[in-house]
C-alpha cells in the first residue's frame, strides 16, 4: 500500500472534501479523486461514501484510519529522527480562540521562531473549538478542559480579567463606585447566541449586563472600549496593548480562567511536537508574567497620578 495514497486518504477523511483535501495537499481536486479510486482499487474496498455534506468514511473506510495514521506518524518520526536534536523545523499550525492569539501568542512565537530559524507557525485564529481529529490544527489551546476525545491535555496558564474602560470615557462620567453604578452605563460584551463556551459567559457570572455592545471578537469588543464605547470585561493580558484602557472595580469584581493546550493523543509519540509544546508552555509563562508585571507598574503611576480628584 503507497502511502502517498494513505497520506491523501487522511486528507480526505480529516476535510470530508476532494477540494479542501487538494488545498491541504496543494493538488488538484481530481488528482485526489484519482488517488482515492486507486486506494480503494487496491484494498478492493469502498472508503468514503459521497453525500451533500461530503465525503463521509465507510465502515471499511473507518477501519483503515487508525492504520493510516500509524502510518503517517512512522513517516514524522522518521523526518524528526534525520533532522536530529537540534531546533525545531517545519510547519506547525497552532489552533487559538481570538483574545489569546491577538494579544499573547504573536510575541511568544515570534521568540520561539528566533530560537528556531527552520520553525515555521501559523496561528489560525477562530471563535470556537477546534476539531484535532481532523487535524484543523497540530495542536490547539482552550479556555476550558475538554472532558471526551482522544486528546492529551495540559494547562498553559491561568489569567485574570476585570471590567475596564477607556480613560477618557471615565473622565467623562459619573465615577463607578460599585457594581450597582453600572446599571446607567452602555456594557460590551460577548453576542449571547455565539458564546461558544461556558468560560466565556462573564457578564452572566458577574451579574452585569445585557451587552447592549456585543461581538464574537475579542479584539472588537476591546476596540469598542478604546473608543470610549463603554464598559466591558477584558482579559487583563490585553490591557498593555490598549494603553488607553484601564481596569475598573478591582476589588469587587475579578475573575480568573485558564488557557489549556490540547493536542491529539497520537501525537504524544512526537518529539518535534513535544518540544515545541515545552518551549511553548514556558514562553507562555513568562509572557503572562511580563505582562502582568506591565500592567501593574502603568496602574501604580495612574494611582500616583489620577485622571482627576475624588469628589
Amino acid at each position: 500500500m503507497d502511502w502517498d495514497d494513505l497520506r491523501v486518504f487522511l486528507a480526505v477523511a480529516r476535510t470530508e472534501s476532494l477540494s479542501a483535501a487538494g488545498k491541504r495537499l496543494k493538488i488538484d481536486p481530481a488528482t485526489v479523486g484519482r488517488r482515492i479510486a486507486r486506494l480503494e482499487e487496491a484494498t478492493q474496498a469502498r472508503l468514503f461514501a459521497k453525500s451533500p455534506q461530503g465525503y463521509a468514511l465507510t465502515e471499511e473506510g473507518a477501519r483503515l484510519l487508525p492504520h493510516a495514521e500509524r502510518a503517517e506518524r512512522a513517516a514524522l518520526a522518521a523526518g524528526e529522527s534525520l533532522s536530529g536534536p537540534g531546533g525545531l523545523t517545519g510547519l506547525i499550525r497552532l489552533g487559538a480562540p481570538d483574545g489569546c492569539a491577538n494579544y499573547l501568542l504573536p510575541q511568544v512565537l515570534a521568540r520561539i521562531c528566533d530560537t528556531n530559524p527552520g520553525l515555521e507557525v501559523q496561528i489560525v485564529a477562530l471563535p470556537r473549538v477546534f476539531n484535532l481529529s481532523k487535524r484543523e490544527a497540530d495542536m490547539a489551546i482552550a479556555v476550558s478542559r475538554p472532558e471526551a476525545g482522544r486528546l492529551t491535555v495540559q494547562k498553559l496558564t491561568d489569567y485574570g480579567l476585570h471590567l475596564a474602560a477607556s480613560r477618557d470615557y471615565l473622565a467623562r462620567v459619573p465615577p463607578i463606585r460599585d457594581a450597582s453604578d453600572l446599571k446607567t452605563h452602555r456594557i460590551i460584551g460577548y453576542i449571547p447566541d455565539m458564546i461558544f463556551d461556558k468560560e466565556l459567559d462573564y457578564l452572566a457570572e458577574i451579574g452585569v449586563g445585557p451587552a447592549r455592545l456585543s461581538s464574537n471578537s475579542v479584539s472588537v469588543q476591546l476596540n469598542w472600549l478604546r473608543t470610549g464605547a463603554g464598559v466591558g470585561v477584558v482579559h487583563d493580558f490585553s490591557l498593555p496593548a490598549a494603553p488607553g484602557v484601564t481596569r475598573i472595580l478591582t476589588g469587587q469584581i475579578s475573575l480568573v480562567r485558564s488557557f489549556w493546550l490540547i493536542r491529539h493523543e497520537s501525537d504524544a509519540r512526537s518529539d518535534r511536537l513535544t518540544r515545541f509544546a515545552e518551549q511553548l508552555t514556558r514562553e507562555v509563562r513568562a509572557e503572562m508574567a511580563r505582562l502582568e508585571a506591565i500592567l501593574l507598574q502603568d496602574e501604580q503611576v495612574l494611582t500616583e497620578s489620577p485622571l482627576r480628584p475624588d469628589p
